[in-house]
C-alpha cells in the first residue's frame, strides 16, 4: 500500500514531484479521481473535502485524519500546527494528544509514551487504543444481563404464554409456547463492542493489532453484533456496574463512525477517518478549560442561544458562541478559530491576519450576551509569530475584545492576568496527556 503523509491545505497532484513534503505530494490518477468524486459527494451534503486547482492537482481542506482509496492509496492528513517545520512526527503526536483530550479520558488512563512511540497512521492508533481498552475490560469481566425470550419447546420452562398456546393447531398441541429470561452477555454495550471489534479485525493492517483483535474475538464470540448501532448507543448504561466500560466507549464510538465528542464528516471507506480541524480545536480548548476552571466557574458550550433580531414575532439569525465562561457575576464569551495570527502584521492593512467578519460576530455576542459591557475573546493556536495576547480591541469603553493564543502542547490559554483569573485556576495544573 502506498502511503502519502501531508497536512491541511496540502496540494496533491498526479504530476511528478521532485521533493515531496507535507505541503506537496504525488498520488496516482485513480486516487486523484476518487478524491474528486468523494469531495463532490460530501459537497452535496454541505462539506468540502478538497478544492480542485486544475485537471492534475487539488488542494485539501481543513480536515485531518486518514483517507484510504479503493485503489489502495492511503493519505494521512496531519494538522498544520505551530510552525512550518516539516515534522510529521510532531504533528502526528499533537493530533493524537488533541483527540485523547477531546475524548475526555482521565489523565491516569492515558499513556504519553504510547502517543509518542506508536508511529502509525491515526486509524491504526485508534484501533490499538480500542483494543487495549477492550483487553482491560475483558480482564475485569464482561457484564451479563437478563433479557426475555419467547420460544416453542416440548417442555415447560418459565411462563406459559396462554394466548399463543390457545392459537396452536391441534396437531401441535404437544408444543409449549413459553416465555422465560436468559442471563447472558447479549446487551447493548457488548453488542457495540463486538461490532467495533469485528471492524478492527477486518480493517487493521498492523500485525500487533491483528493478533490482539483476533485473540479478543474469541472472548466475545457468543455476543451477537449490533443490528442498530444508534439505538444501542442510546441504551448504553452508565451505572457503577459498568464503570470499567467507560474507557472503551469513546474508542468504540470513533471506530463505528459515531464520533459523538467530535463531529465527523463522511464515513469509513476502507479504513478512512476524517475530522474537521476547526471542530477538533474548539473541543480541545473546551476540554482543557474544563480541567483548569477555578472553583465556582461554569463553562457552557454552545448551549444558550441568543438571536440577532426579531421579525414578525419570531427570532432570526441565531448567535451561538463556542464557549461561555461564568464566574460569579462575570461572564466571558469566547470563539475559537483555527487560523494563524502574525504579530508582525500589526498594521492598518494586514491587521495581524484577523478577519473583519469575526470582529462583527464578537461585537454581536457582546451586545446580546453581555448587554454591551464586559469581555469577549477570540482564541487562536499559539505559534512563534503569536505567543502572547494582542493589545485590547475596544468596541467601546465598556465592551472589550481580546485576541488570545492557546498553547496546543500544554493546553493553557496565554491570556492577560485578569482574563486568565476568570478562565483558569491561578495555579495552572501540569500538562495532562
Amino acid at each position: 500500500m502506498h502511503t502519502v503523509v501531508v497536512r491541511e491545505y496540502a496540494r496533491l497532484t498526479t504530476a511528478t514531484v521532485a521533493e515531496p513534503s507535507l505541503d506537496m505530494a504525488q498520488v496516482s490518477a485513480t486516487a486523484f479521481d476518487w478524491l474528486c468524486a468523494e469531495s463532490a459527494r460530501l459537497q452535496r451534503a454541505g462539506a468540502q473535502l478538497v478544492q480542485l486547482d486544475d485537471r492534475r492537482s487539488l488542494r485539501l481542506d481543513s480536515y485531518v485524519g486518514v483517507i484510504e482509496t479503493p485503489c489502495g492509496a492511503r493519505v494521512e492528513i496531519l494538522p498544520k500546527s505551530a510552525d512550518d517545520a516539516n515534522d510529521a512526527t510532531a504533528s502526528r503526536q499533537l493530533l493524537r494528544l488533541m483527540l485523547e483530550r477531546c475524548l475526555d479520558l482521565p489523565s491516569r488512563e492515558t499513556a504519553p509514551t504510547d502517543i509518542q512511540a506508536f508511529d502509525a497512521p491515526l486509524t491504526e492508533w485508534v484501533m490499538r487504543q480500542f483494543l487495549h481498552a477492550l483487553q482491560r475490560l475483558v480482564k475485569r469481566g464482561v457484564r451479563f444481563d437478563y433479557h426475555p425470550v419467547q420460544e416453542e419447546q416440548r417442555f415447560l420452562r418459565g411462563r406459559l404464554d396462554m394466548m399463543r398456546q390457545l392459537r396452536q393447531p391441534p396437531g401441535r398441541a404437544h408444543q409449549f409456547q413459553i416465555e422465560h429470561d436468559i442471563f447472558d452477555a447479549d446487551r447493548p454495550e457488548n453488542r457495540l463492542l463486538r461490532t467495533a471489534l469485528d471492524r478492527v479485525c477486518r480493517l487493521t493492517r498492523d500485525a500487533g493489532n491483528w493478533r490482539l483483535s483476533h485473540e479478543l474475538s474469541t472472548y466475545l464470540a457468543p455476543v451477537p453484533s449490533s443490528s442498530d448501532v444508534v439505538a444501542d448507543f442510546r441504551r448504553w448504561r452508565h451505572d457503577r456496574l459498568l464503570a470499567h466500560y467507560r474507557r472503551a466507549r469513546p474508542w468504540c464510538e470513533l471506530i463505528l463512525g459515531d464520533m459523538l465528542p467530535v463531529s465527523i464528516v463522511g464515513s469509513w471507506h476502507g479504513c478512512s477517518l476524517l475530522i474537521p480541524m476547526e471542530k477538533l480545536f474548539e473541543r480541545y480548548v473546551e476540554a482543557c478549560l474544563r480541567r483548569t476552571l477555578p472553583t465556582g466557574a461554569t463553562l457552557t458550550s454552545q448551549g444558550r442561544r441568543e438571536h440577532l433580531a426579531r421579525h414578525l414575532g419570531a427570532s432570526w439569525f441565531a448567535l451561538v458562541p463556542d464557549l461561555v465562561v461564568t464566574t460569579g457575576s462575570r461572564t466571558v464569551v469566547m470563539d475559537t478559530k483555527w487560523k494563524r495570527v502574525d504579530k508582525a502584521l500589526g498594521n492598518g492593512s494586514d491587521k495581524y491576519g484577523l478577519s473583519q467578519a469575526d470582529f462583527y460576530q464578537m461585537y454581536a455576542y457582546g451586545q446580546r450576551y453581555l448587554d454591551g459591557e464586559g469581555d469577549v475573546a477570540l482564541v487562536y493556536p499559539k505559534t512563534s509569530t503569536f505567543d502572547a495576547a494582542l493589545d485590547v480591541f475596544a468596541f467601546s469603553e465598556e465592551l472589550r475584545l481580546w485576541v488570545i493564543p492557546f498553547d496546543l502542547n500544554t493546553g493553557v490559554l496565554c491570556a492577560p492576568k485578569h482574563i486568565a483569573a476568570e478562565l483558569q485556576a491561578v495555579t495552572v495544573r501540569s500538562r495532562r496527556v
